[in-house]
């Protein structure tokens, strides 16, 4: 019988172990077998584990492990990660390649920074491990088991998975936008209108907004709605649409100390857009219509009374002036010449008086 380098041997006789074998060449006796196992990786056997372990000669072949309750082993092999061991005992052969166990306790919270994040990405640790990441542009608050611990900046954080809570409440600190869309809002003198508001809101003190307040957003959505209906609901339409801009300063100044006990900031309010019911509208356009054909009306007669003024003017002028009266008749007499093609002058006289008699009765 041979054994080899990276073997071992149990000798069994009538299904008991009598001896270990390692390399070499033996001679078994009568009635004996042998049961042979390769020294590489955990020990794998039949038989019971405790009995093979009570041989000297087999227990100083193999390397035994002993993990605790909550605990966890990281097994390295030939310096290099393997597996993960749970709670229990483990036997693995030695001789052949270097074994070594770290026990970790995973009762506690924090994982030891000895344990690289690469470690803790791969597969065998991925169930034991409970990550949280915060974004570059947010920050964070740590809870464990319902109270508050910390502040967190951006970046990846690992815990044990274990029966303690952990709870990350995380909030964007850029600044936002917050739409208040279709509120529907009856003005003073009765008018059913359609408001569409925006408000840029930017969170500064994180642990008051969300120590201190449940659902921050919801609550400045109903500051915004509130204001919207109280500042609205006491104006007319007209002077409604008249003074958009008021509408943005009365926010911005009313609800500064509630925005603010929300941990929040208010950077820019107004209003995008006031829609107004369909017969709402036809009664303004035409009302608008109106507005202009008066206006049109006011400037026609404007330019028929200066037009009046000026030719009162000037009759006043060739009345009181000869010399100008026959060089205005002169010209119109031009200007008609323009449109006559021939003239036909006969008789004596003078040919201006001539002319004359062409156009005066």
């Amino acid at each position: 019988m041979i054994i080899n380098k990276n073997e071992v041997g149990l000798v069994l006789k009538n299904n008991t172990v009598k001896r270990v074998l390692t390399e070499g060449k033996y001679w078994l006796g009568f009635g004996e077998t042998v049961v042979h196992f390769t020294r590489n990786g955990e020990v794998k056997t039949a038989y019971n584990i405790d009995l093979l372990m009570s041989i000297p000669e087999f227990a100083a072949l193999v390397d035994v492990f002993e993990v605790a309750d909550l605990e966890i082993g990281l097994l390295y092999v030939n310096k290099n990660f393997q597996a993960v061991l749970t709670a229990g005992r483990h036997y693995f052969w030695k001789g052949v390649v270097e074994n070594r166990v770290e026990k970790y306790n995973i009762s506690e919270l924090e994982i030891p920074k000895t344990i690289s994040r690469d470690m803790l990405l791969k597969g065998p640790l991925q169930y034991y491990v409970r990550s949280f990441e915060v974004n570059p542009a947010e920050k964070a608050l740590f809870f464990v088991d319902g109270e508050f611990v910390k502040e967190l900046g951006p970046g990846k954080y690992m815990f044990w998975k274990n029966s303690i809570t952990v709870e990350i409440k995380n909030a964007d600190m850029r600044l936002n936008t917050l739409e208040l869309n279709g509120q529907e809002i009856l003005t003073k003198d009765k008018a059913q209108i359609r408001v569409n508001f925006t408000a840029q809101y930017q969170v500064v003190d994180l642990q008051q907004a969300i120590l201190e307040n449940k659902d921050y957003l919801t609550q400045l959505y109903n500051l915004m709605q509130f204001g919207l209906r109280a500042y609205l609901g006491n104006m007319t339409l007209d002077a409604i649409l008249e003074n958009k801009e008021g509408i943005s300063d009365y926010i911005l100044h009313t609800f500064e100390k509630e925005v603010k006990n929300l941990g929040l900031k208010l950077s820019k309010v107004g209003v995008k857009d006031i829609i107004l019911p369909g017969d709402i509208r036809e009664i303004m356009n035409q009302v608008l219509v109106a507005e202009k054909r008066a206006q049109a009306n006011i400037i026609t007669r404007r330019e028929e009374t200066a037009s009046t003024r000026s030719l009162l003017n000037t009759a006043k002028l060739l009345e009181e002036n000869n010399m100008l009266y026959r060089l205005k008749e002169m010209e119109y007499m031009e200007k008609i010449a323009d449109k006559i093609n021939s003239i036909s002058v006969s008789g004596n006289g003078q040919v201006l008086d001539q002319l004359k008699q062409l156009f005066v009765k």
